[in-house]
């Protein structure tokens, strides 16, 4: 009887275009046809500039077109503030010789390349939508609940994608490039909100992105970039017809010094090694931090998203005792305001049981 199973590996980088990790990986008998995501944190600024997230794709795309692989979505965050380490988080999918139980899950999805008019727009809520349940059916999952993490890679705009719209006599929601990121990574939020049944789609106008948070999802983290055009999506869940000692479950940060979910999150998960940990982070809006006045949004210097990485990541250091997180900045509707979902995946001392 045969079963799908994942695993998952966390490299160090010493810079934006450092494989060599991956390579030795290859070398000592992983498959690379075995590889479905890629997800990576560089050292950049994390903003519209930010073009370690191109070189970092450009040097995957080229080390798996040395392997004949060309179909691994790769979702690039920029920004290790702080203390966090660059690393690549690597997911592979295989059929193995193995009864099935239920065990950690990976399906991936691309879009189609989105008009820069639908960015922040319900159009793009509703294309990202379609994405996650694609990815969904991809890992075998159909019950929303057994998805704990949604990672999305969404476009942003540029002047020449803001000016080619104009040319076509089409507005865009923003012509500041750097705003777009937010109501991209919002709208795409949104949209996985609506594929796992937390916001339905024909009660949200486009006014509500990036202005109604009461409206979000528990288990979407949502980065933006220069590097494409349509959406990378890759959906982590506990499925059934899977095997092996992965495990993941999800905690929502209610603010960005709340870790008692997270406990909660660990007493659910089978007791085992601590494989990755997947977060996100924003500087509360109401510029508040349990009634403490915070000074993230009055940096004129630093993007906000940049100090809550370098915050956010440091509290969840020192709660796992580890700097090699992926932690991704702005959380638009990702979570509640001013907090954001937290995957953990662990890995059992032998496979799960059925």
């Amino acid at each position: 009887m045969s079963s799908f199973r994942a695993n998952v590996y966390r490299i160090s980088a010493a810079s934006p275009d450092d494989v060599s990790g991956v390579q030795t990986l290859i070398d000592n008998g992983l498959d690379p046809k075995t590889i479905v995501a890629v997800f990576g944190k560089t050292e950049g600024n994390g903003c519209v500039n930010d073009f370690t997230r191109g070189f970092a794709t450009a040097t995957f795309e080229r080390l798996f077109d040395g392997h004949g692989v060309n179909d691994v979505s790769i979702v690039m965050s920029g920004g290790t503030e702080g203390a966090l380490s660059p690393h690549w988080t690597i997911f592979t999918r295989e059929e193995v010789d193995a009864p099935p139980t239920t065990a950690l899950a990976v399906g991936v999805a691309r879009t189609s390349v989105m008009p820069p008019q639908h960015l922040g727009r319900k159009e793009q809520v509703a294309l990202v939508a379609e994405g996650v349940r694609s990815a969904m059916h991809n890992a075998g999952i159909e019950d929303a609940s057994e998805v704990h993490f949604v990672q999305i890679k969404c476009p942003l705009l540029t002047s020449g994608r803001i000016s080619e719209a104009a040319a076509r006599g089409k507005t865009t929601v923003v012509s500041d490039t750097l705003k777009s990121m937010g109501f991209s990574r919002g709208a795409s939020a949104l949209g996985i909100a609506v594929a796992l049944d937390e916001v339905q789609l024909d009660q949200l106008r486009d006014e509500d992105i990036c202005r109604s948070f009461e409206l979000y999802s528990s288990r979407a983290s949502t980065s933006a970039g220069v590097e494409l055009t349509g959406h990378e999506i890759v959906v982590i869940g506990m499925g059934k017809g899977w095997s092996g000692p992965l495990a993941v479950d999800h905690a929502v940060m209610r603010d960005c010094i709340d870790t008692s979910g997270i406990k909660q999150a660990i007493e659910r998960l089978p007791e085992g090694e601590m494989i990755a940990v997947l977060a996100k982070a924003e500087a509360s809006i109401s510029g508040t931090v349990r009634g403490a006045r915070h000074t993230m949004l009055d940096d004129s210097d630093i993007s906000s998203t940049r100090h809550a990485r370098g915050f956010v990541g440091g509290v969840l250091a020192g709660f796992f005792q580890d700097t090699m997180l992926y932690v991704s900045g702005g959380a638009e509707h990702q979570g509640p305001a001013g907090g954001g979902p937290v995957a953990i995946i662990v890995k059992h001392k032998k496979d799960l049981p059925a």
